[in-house]
């Protein structure tokens, strides 16, 4: 069920609308617009009913921060107002709002027009999904990564939460493509985005196909040597599959990591660390390939096979 936040102070005109769409969608109600805004910048809602007239903050002040703010901004907003004249509802289309709706309201009106509008919000998800996820192997893409590690970075330098930040790449790629051919290459590219994606499934793990036989992750709340031996584990889930690379030495297809973990200020920047972790990656195969090199938060290496 889809869920619907009504921002309104006036109680008795909440619970009209929740009364009419309560059938069909799961109804917040925030009878203050600071309410309001803290609940929709959880990003659980497909469409906000927004009263104009609001004591303190008005309505056009609320969408303005929905619209500037990363999670809500492409939350469809529905302005609830009585004010029907032409200069309020350009004010508040001009601002972002993709439809008004005047008081007294009719229910069929109210219905179709959310019903409308949540059908359109789900259709762009599913466009924007799509434009974010890598083909070959349905993990995120660059530009999934280049979006939502800015978020997450931010999140953790505001609660000081450890941020691990590791790339992989898999080993002489390139000559497996030479002897094998591209399609078993692709096939080698999915399987370990599989392996990857597979072991990182929390809610504060995110991966991506970065480019070529490269990948990115990033990890929220674990201690550098956490993450370190996370990350053998999937480094040595990759060797276990145990696809052939070169059939004269009986060697199989594995993967090199580099990482570091930093507890982020508001001076560092996510680009800089991601750097650290290609050059802890560079060290890996420098290393001998096959293993994790990574810097902990005093940027001290680790080695997985000194």
């Amino acid at each position: 069920m889809e869920k619907v936040l009504i921002v309104d102070d006036s109680a008795v005109q909440a619970a009209k609308l929740k009364s009419i769409l309560d059938e069909e969608y799961d109804i917040t109600v925030a009878q203050t617009p600071e309410k309001g805004l803290q609940l929709a910048s959880q990003g659980e809602f497909s469409l906000i009913l927004l009263d104009v007239v609001m004591p303190g903050m008005d309505g056009f002040t609320l969408l303005k921060l929905l619209q500037e703010t990363i999670i809500t901004k492409s939350v469809p907003v529905i302005l609830i107002t009585s004010l029907s004249d032409i200069i309020h509802e350009q004010r508040g289309l001009t601002l972002g709002a993709v439809d008004y709706i005047t008081k007294p309201f009719h229910p069929l009106i109210v219905q179709a027009r959310v019903r409308t509008h949540i059908k359109l919000y789900k259709y762009r998800q599913q466009v924007e999904r799509q434009s974010m996820t890598d083909q070959l192997t349905g993990v995120a893409n660059r530009r999934r990564h280049d979006e939502y590690s800015a978020i997450k970075w931010s999140e953790a330098t505001r609660l000081r939460h450890p941020f691990s930040i590791c790339m992989f790449d898999i080993d002489h790629f390139k000559k497996y493509n030479d002897t094998f051919g591209h399609p078993a290459g692709d096939k080698v590219i999915a399987s370990v985005a599989k392996v990857i994606s597979e072991h990182l499934q929390r809610s504060t793990d995110f991966c991506a196909r970065y480019g070529g036989e490269e990948f990115v992750a990033f990890m929220l709340g674990d201690s550098g040597e956490k993450a370190f031996g996370h990350l053998k584990s999937i480094r040595q889930k990759v060797e276990d599959l145990h696809i052939p690379h070169d059939p004269a030495t009986a060697q199989w297809v594995t993967v090199s990591i580099g990482g570091v973990t930093i507890i982020p200020q508001k001076e560092n920047s996510y680009d800089a660390y991601l750097k650290i972790a290609d050059t802890m990656l560079y060290d890996a195969k420098r290393f001998g390939r096959n293993q994790v090199v990574w810097a902990d938060e005093k940027l001290r290496q680790m080695r997985e096979k000194p």
